[in-house]
């Protein structure tokens, strides 16, 4: 079971050669969820390892494998889940508030197709995750490191995508979505510059029916705030 600590500030650049698109947030946390942290790690969560995982044993069953990668609290990720019971969503978060509310979840809606690796999901998907082994990635809201300074900070670089790439399985999909145009932006650039990836739409695409509207998202949407969304499918 991952330790309970919020994880520690790191450097800026790590041994292990990336920059990590988290830093040190003492936020709160409801008795809820660290009781459903020391509850439901155990069934519901599995140990960061730098071995392959195995899909069909840790789910109990063969079914296409959608990566999750920063699910927050978890609501976006229950309601697809609830939506598509024949995938299984492998959820990928660092702070611990977002790991408890997505395991009372889990737990709340029943969801059997669910599981949750607490740890750094660059790390993750280099260690965890089988080439050619994904039908799907969801990258939704990642911190847009709003500073230019901090820019490099932000998750989506060449590098991660390059690795991402090659997880997903030929005609698989990694889909993304921001309410910050510039890293939008950036997206599409660092997107479309994998050879691996091709676009599904001319530039952004419109948000597919399977990826609901948050609260944050409405009451943006109702600000006049922008939200882009990309679909890019691996190549046969």
């Amino acid at each position: 079971m991952p330790a309970m600590n919020t994880p520690i500030t790191p450097p800026d650049t790590p041994a292990y050669g990336h920059i990590r698109s988290f830093v040190n947030r003492r936020g709160h946390i409801t008795l809820g969820q660290k009781e459903a942290l020391e509850r439901l790690m155990g069934i519901w969560a599995i140990p960061y390892a730098p071995k392959l995982l195995d899909p069909a044993a840790a789910f109990e069953r063969n079914a296409p494998t959608i990566l999750e990668i920063g699910f927050g609290m978890g609501e976006t990720t229950e309601k697809i889940a609830l939506a598509r019971p024949h995938d299984n969503f492998l959820g990928v978060e660092v702070f611990n508030a977002g790991v408890g509310a997505m395991l009372r979840r889990v737990e709340d809606s029943q969801l059997k197709n669910v599981r949750i690796i607490q740890h750094d999901a660059v790390e993750v998907v280099r260690d965890m995750i089988a080439p050619d082994s994904l039908a799907g990635v969801h990258v939704y809201f990642p911190d847009p490191w709003q500073k230019k300074r901090h820019h490099k900070r932000r998750l989506l670089q060449p590098p991660f995508v390059s690795l991402l790439a090659s997880r997903i399985a030929p005609g698989g999909y990694i889909h993304c979505a921001t309410d910050w145009e510039s890293y939008a932006e950036q997206m599409l650039e660092v997107l479309s510059g994998e050879p691996l990836l091709t676009n599904t739409a001319d530039g952004f695409a419109p948000r597919p029916d399977y990826r609901p509207l948050t609260k944050f998202e409405n009451r943006g949407i109702r600000l006049g705030h922008g939200v882009w969304d990309l679909i890019f499918k691996r190549k046969a």
